[in-house]
């Protein structure tokens, strides 16, 4: 059964207007734990109290409220929260074309999958050929949530996705970090020609092309082999964890040994 979208619009470039639903495009599969009581096993609740008359509070009478000085805060609706979307709320209007390759892969944070409505499937692949013919992405600003997001746009053309438009959110600049503000190691001396060279030749050594099939979550799969095994009453010993060493040694001597142990 096809999956439900998770928003309805449209997207709209130039006089162009092109309806498109919303699909995620990827699945969390974390392992995620619940809080138990560890006398009897059972499931802990957290209950919303009231921090002055601490007392607990029925949901309905929790409001959204944003902070603007210690301890005092403005008390907004749903209504009053949604309006700050304007008349965009169902518009994604593209602002501007970029150069694909332009947008730094730290900009990127989810992706999303551009699906149609029957309306509009030949603005649709207008829109997704441009695109492609182009070697440009589409930038606009997606309301979702209450939130708004910056987004791209580009086309997809391999495998089962071929034809379809992928939707990125994207971080705004003030939301990146910059490296000069962090505690990163300061240039130290060039490495020599022969350890440049021996580090070529692991590089080499180890070049594939990218097959996203080719990786597995090993931890979580472990984590679950241990869970199940557990459950039924079978006793493991816990793996001992590999330590990485904080000696760099003798830059020449490992690279030479690293090469070595791939030809081998």
């Amino acid at each position: 059964m096809a999956l439900r979208s998770i928003w309805n619009g449209t997207i709209a470039f130039g006089g162009v207007f092109v309806p498109v639903k919303v699909h995620s495009a990827t699945e969390d599969k974390t392992v995620h734990f619940h809080e138990v009581h560890v006398d009897d096993g059972a499931r802990i609740e957290h209950k919303r109290i009231c921090s002055k008359e601490d007392k607990e509070v029925p949901y309905k009478e929790v409001v959204s409220g944003y902070e603007v000085s210690d301890g005092k805060y403005v008390v907004l609706e749903k209504d009053e929260i949604k309006a700050a979307a304007g008349p965009a709320g169902r518009l994604i209007d593209v602002e501007e074309f970029v150069c694909a390759p332009d947008i730094d892969p730290v900009m990127f944070d989810k992706t999303y999958y551009l699906g149609t409505q029957d309306d509009g499937k030949d603005a649709y692949r207008l829109l997704h050929d441009a695109l492609e013919k182009s070697g440009r992405a589409g930038i606009g600003r997606w309301v979702f949530h209450n939130r708004e997001y910056l987004v791209a746009f580009r086309p997809l053309d391999e495998g089962d996705a071929d034809g379809v438009l992928a939707m990125h959110t994207m971080r705004f600049h003030d939301e990146l970090v910059a490296a000069k503000d962090l505690d990163l190691p300061s240039p130290s001396r060039k490495p020599k020609k022969n350890e440049l060279d021996m580090a070529g030749k692991l590089v080499e050594s180890l070049a594939d092309e990218f097959d996203p099939d080719k990786f597995e979550d090993t931890y979580r799969e472990r984590l679950l082999e241990y869970i199940e095994a557990k459950a039924k009453g079978k006793v493991q010993s816990l793996p001992k964890r590999s330590e990485a060493s904080d000696d760099a040694g003798d830059l020449m001597a490992a690279l030479e040994a690293s090469v070595s142990g791939k030809k081998s």
